[in-house]
């Protein structure tokens, strides 16, 4: 009996032993699977997070300026408004200017300037963005909601800017406008643009100021 039966016997049990284990390749596979396709979304996840946990809020948003400048000139020189974004080493990109001056070249307007209004303009004037005519300067950093309302502001007065008058509306009256609006303190507008600037960034700016003043032309 022992004899007729025994070959049946080891042939199911090498049967059963087949189909077992390729049932547990075939659920080591499915686990694998179920592992990848819930995993991925999850480690996704979490590259994201890392990436975002090292990089500075500098880093990860928009970093806008504004700063408040003064250069040298042949007269008693020029305040203006430099804006914009900076790049990560702290370099200008693609900036914009706004500031107070007649509507020419000619010097004939800016004397008249002095006895009553004459046409003004209110953007760039020759070597505003050179930093070696600059005499002082003041930079403040915005965010972005900071900066769109301070550009916004900028824009409005541009357009209703339309006279230069070296008493009652000059430059510097044009850059206290625009710090009046920031909410700082501003000096007296018939200071040179130089000691204006240098002044408006010790009213204001404490002890980290970014800043210079440079000598005197």
């Amino acid at each position: 009996m022992t004899r007729r039966f025994g070959p049946a016997l080891r042939l199911s049990l090498i049967c059963l032993f087949a189909i077992a284990v390729a049932s547990c390749e075939t659920s080591g596979q499915t686990d694998t699977r179920s592992s990848i396709q819930v995993g991925a979304p999850a480690a996704q996840a979490l590259a994201s997070g890392a990436l975002a946990a090292t990089q500075s809020p500098e880093i990860a948003q928009k970093r806008h300026f504004i700063e408040f400048r003064s250069r040298y000139a042949l007269s008693y020189g020029h305040s203006f408004v430099i804006f914009g974004e900076l790049d990560q080493a702290g370099n200008m990109i693609n900036p914009e200017v706004a500031g107070l001056h007649p509507a020419s070249d000619s010097v004939v307007p800016y004397m008249l300037g002095h006895v009553l209004p004459v046409p003004a303009e209110t953007g760039w004037s020759d070597g505003d963005l050179e930093d070696e005519y600059m005499s002082a300067n003041w930079r403040v950093m915005l965010d972005e909601s900071e900066y769109r309302r301070v550009l916004a502001y900028i824009r409005g007065l541009q357009k209703n800017s339309r006279t230069w008058h070296a008493a009652l509306y000059n430059c510097n009256a044009f850059v206290a406008d625009i710090a009046r609006f920031m909410g700082y303190k501003t000096p007296f507008i018939w200071l040179k643009p130089r000691d204006f600037i240098t002044k408006l960034r010790e009213m204001n700016g404490g002890p980290n100021a970014i800043g210079v003043t440079r000598p005197a032309a």
